[in-house]
């Protein structure tokens, strides 16, 4: 039997973030959490685990990857395979931390849409591609500025994991878009020195969202890793 493949989204994402690769590696019958009814990546951590089989593959991209990580920490054990991409082991700067308000106030204040039309999903992609665009617009419509604020006080709130990734020697992939600019590429390099058993992918032309940006080395980097 296949193992059970579990994903975890970026922040204001869903399952459309992975559907290339949900469709691909149906035959590991793939789930995707909902990671937008917690304000806290412990409690995040906490639902993943409970909704989960015993052991998985855990694949998580930016925020799912912060979330992934969490996942971890409390159940090491459970984790069989961990694949974490464009993402952060490190807690928040004081730089990012001192936006957050601002913005969860503009959400609150009906500007979510302008919000991720304006500041977000142009530093997501290499170059403008509309369909994508759309499609992370209608994700973030689709969770609203609740999910925006709880998800924004869990990234603002989140502890550094370096100590979690330094521990684990499953199977892992570390994979990023090599044009990455929320997470950038010394982000992965210091993961791949924790881990230093990791397989560590560069996604060529893809950004923060490779799995809809360049789907097919995405895919098949997950499949390489799942096998």
């Amino acid at each position: 039997m296949r193992l059970p493949l579990i994903f975890l989204p970026g922040m204001m994402c869903d399952a459309r973030l992975f559907a290339p690769q949900m469709a691909a590696l149906s035959d590991h019958v793939p789930v995707c959490a909902d990671l937008s009814a917690e304000d806290n990546v412990q409690a995040m951590a906490a639902r993943v685990l409970d909704d989960a089989p015993e052991r998985f593959a855990l694949a998580g991209l930016s925020m799912g990857g912060i979330v992934a990580m969490e996942v971890l920490r409390q159940a090491p054990d459970r984790v069989a395979r961990l694949a974490l991409m464009d993402t952060n082991p490190l807690a928040e700067t004081p730089e990012v931390k001192a936006g957050r308000a601002a913005q969860i106030a503009r959400a609150g204040a009906g500007e979510l849409a302008d919000m991720m039309r304006d500041t977000f999903i142009p530093r997501y992609l290499v170059a403008p591609n509309a369909a994508i665009e759309r499609i992370c617009a209608e994700m973030a419509d689709t969770l609203g500025p609740d999910a925006f604020a709880r998800q924004s006080r869990a990234l603002r709130d989140r502890p550094d994991q370096c100590d979690t990734l330094r521990g684990y020697t499953g199977p892992t992939l570390i994979l990023t878009g090599a044009e990455d600019r929320l997470c950038p590429r010394d982000r992965h390099e210091l993961m791949h020195r924790l881990m230093p058993h990791a397989a560590y992918t560069v996604i060529e032309g893809a950004g923060h969202l490779p799995t809809l940006e360049r789907p097919e080395p995405t895919t098949e980097a997950l499949r390489q890793w799942l096998t």
